[in-house]
């Protein structure tokens, strides 16, 4: 029976298991996005949220701590430079994982495992939702409308003046047909 044991073995051996976390924990943190497999991303997850936090707190022992797990130097000096003041104001939940389509070969569960605070989209639309505010009140568009017109009619004169007409581009080259050469 397996009774509270809540690691994932993933059908390997524990020496195996570390190598593999720590090596997917450094491609996590050096290209802010990976893809592999649902419980792989499960398990990554649970591994990599630790370290990230301990790195919030930049001291020679958590290096030494977060350096014991990753064995990959430039990987911490990234994770204590880069990623901690990112995730500084964070409480937790540093990594997102979204699933994708099944694998073609062996019909795996696919995954895609980012770093929360490096991915651009999602912050974009955030910054975008909160300027649709609108309100549904009577006569709101026609004050709208009177405020608009203006602030056309303005703006049609002065950028007739600033585009220049045929005639001023036109090169003098010589007099137009019709009209008298002495002038």
């Amino acid at each position: 029976m397996r009774h509270g044991k809540k690691i994932n073995h993933l059908g390997r051996t524990d020496s195996h298991r570390k190598a593999m976390m720590a090596n997917m924990a450094s491609s996590l943190i050096k290209h802010k996005r990976i893809t592999t497999t649902l419980a792989k991303a499960k398990a990554l997850r649970t591994y990599v949220e630790p370290l990230i936090t301990k790195a919030k707190n930049d001291t020679t022992h958590s290096r030494r701590t977060v350096f014991s797990y990753l064995q990959d130097k430039e990987v911490v000096t990234e994770l204590f430079r880069d990623v901690a003041a990112k995730v500084a104001n964070r409480p937790g939940g540093y990594t997102r994982i979204i699933k994708l389509v099944n694998r073609l070969g062996d019909n795996a569960e696919m995954a895609l495992i980012e770093l929360v605070d490096y991915n651009t989209t999602y912050k974009a639309e955030a910054a975008a939702q909160p300027e649709k505010k609108t309100t549904r009140r009577r006569g709101s568009g026609k004050a709208k409308k009177a405020e608009t017109a203006p602030v056309a009619e303005t703006e049609a004169p002065v950028s007739a003046e600033a585009e220049p007409s045929a005639e001023d581009n036109a090169p003098e080259t010589g007099p137009a047909k019709g009209e008298d050469k002495a002038e």
